[in-house]
């Protein structure tokens, strides 16, 4: 492949270790380096967005673009979409990251019909497919952009008109086809207007059974073609409506218990769960411990901004507690790490989507050592093993298992008295994870 888009990286970016003050080079992430049994490539599975790397241009809710990329040059629509993954594939090359993520209308323009739309979108998926081939970068998972259209203003499959729902489906559908032709193992359902503004004027029920109905469909088409991955549900509150049908990890949770929806799991990303008012660690571990969570985007908000801003991942702390749980649970098999990020406004110059994402993967490749050790030490199993030791005998055992009545319960507070207060060590466990962040030792 050519050296047409980013003529100033030649070599794909090394490996040079923690002393490196090359910024054009890995610190941690260390592909081949085996941690807990794989490589640091199969333990965190990166998949670059296509949306705000290649797609993204600088506006935020007070500017337009101020990006200028040269694979937006061309005039016609079809040559801009296929100069954009020539230029997506060089970078995923030139990066080492093995997977890449889309929506369909990323990859390729809408046409002013659905079978036109269909026909761009096949002509795009042969192009991604050869470049795949060509590169050996794979496809994570696929999704269909549902928001931006203005026929979708009321919602998608949650439209109170049957007609967009019925756009939505053959949208869904094709960009399935486009998941299963490309290899993803994974289909996310990102409802970005799935919610309402105004109560009074909605049937909330009547959305939540259409919902579920389009999920169901979705299944069985993915079942017919020969989908082998697995569904995902992106929680995301606030953005756009006033109401997210999506909220967060745990609404969503209720959603699919509800309709006994068991062929879904969940995309957490960071910055939807800060604006829920959540922390990243619990809702990836509110979605583990029911065994739902299937793949991650990672990015980070902004404290002082109220909107969902998708800054690169910088925040260690962050990123230790997600790969921790990522490990307590096995790894992710058929979701990965998804950089929904983009660059800041002013960062428009082409080095900056390198740093950007060099400085994300060593954040994450350095949280794995660490969660590593952490677990190799049993720091936090034996916290929580000290903490509930009452639970695993005598009589907190059998409440457990249904074996006491609440005056059974009462007889034995009598008997035992107050119980003895003990410390929660709130500030010793945050000084002893500190000193895990920190260490230098970790190479």
């Amino acid at each position: 492949m050519s050296d047409r888009f980013f003529p100033f990286l030649t070599k794909p970016v090394p490996y040079e270790g923690p002393d490196s003050d090359n910024p054009m080079a890995f610190k941690w992430y260390d592909a081949k380096r085996k941690i807990a049994g794989k490589t640091m490539e199969q333990h965190l599975r990166f998949a670059v967005c296509y949306w705000h790397t290649f797609k993204g241009t600088g506006a935020d809710p007070f500017g337009g673009p101020a990006h200028e990329r040269p694979w937006n040059a061309a005039s016609d629509p079809l040559q801009r979409a296929r100069d954009t993954m020539d230029a997506a594939f060089e970078f995923f090359r030139k990066l080492g990251v093995p997977f890449w993520c889309f929506h369909d209308r990323d990859i390729a323009p809408e046409g002013a019909t659905v079978s036109e739309s269909n026909a761009n979108l096949e002509a795009l998926v042969q192009h991604a497919k050869k470049l795949q081939k060509e590169t050996g970068v794979r496809l994570l998972w696929g999704t269909a952009n549902l928001f931006s259209h203005p026929r979708y203003a009321h919602g998608a499959a949650t439209s109170p008109d049957p007609l967009v729902f019925a756009h939505a489906c053959a949208q869904v559908r094709r960009a399935l086809d486009a998941t299963v032709e490309l290899g993803g193992t994974g289909y996310v359902f990102w409802g970005g207007r799935e919610g309402y503004s105004m109560l009074y004027n909605t049937d909330m029920k009547q959305e939540a059974d259409q919902f579920a109905r389009f999920l169901f469909m979705a299944h069985e088409y993915a079942q017919k073609i020969g989908f082998k991955g697995r569904f995902f549900i992106e929680p995301k509150p606030k953005e756009p409506s006033t109401h997210q049908y999506d909220y967060d990890a745990a609404t969503v949770l209720g959603f699919l218990s509800r309709y006994n929806i068991d062929f879904v799991d969940l995309n957490i990303e960071n910055n939807h769960a800060t604006l829920a008012g959540h922390s990243f660690a619990h809702e990836l571990m509110v979605a583990s411990q029911a065994g739902r969570l299937g793949s991650l985007d990672i990015n980070r908000g902004n404290p002082l901004l109220g909107w969902d801003t998708d800054q690169f991942p910088t925040v260690l702390e962050d990123a230790v507690w997600a790969m921790h749980i990522i490990l307590d649970q096995g790894g992710l098999k058929y979701g990965g790490l998804n950089f929904d990020a983009k660059v800041r406004r002013g960062s428009f110059d082409l080095e900056d989507l390198f740093y950007a994402h060099i400085g994300a993967m060593d954040t994450f490749a350095r949280a794995l050592i660490i969660a590593d050790r952490m677990r190799k030490d049993g720091l936090r199993a034996k916290w929580l093993a000290e903490r509930y030791a009452g639970w695993k005998k005598d009589f907190g055992s059998k409440v457990l298992k249904g074996q006491v009545t609440l005056e059974e319960a009462e007889l034995y507070a009598i008997k035992e008295g107050e119980p003895k207060r003990r410390s929660g060590r709130e500030e010793l466990f945050e000084n002893i994870v500190n000193q895990y962040l920190y260490d230098r030792g970790l190479r």
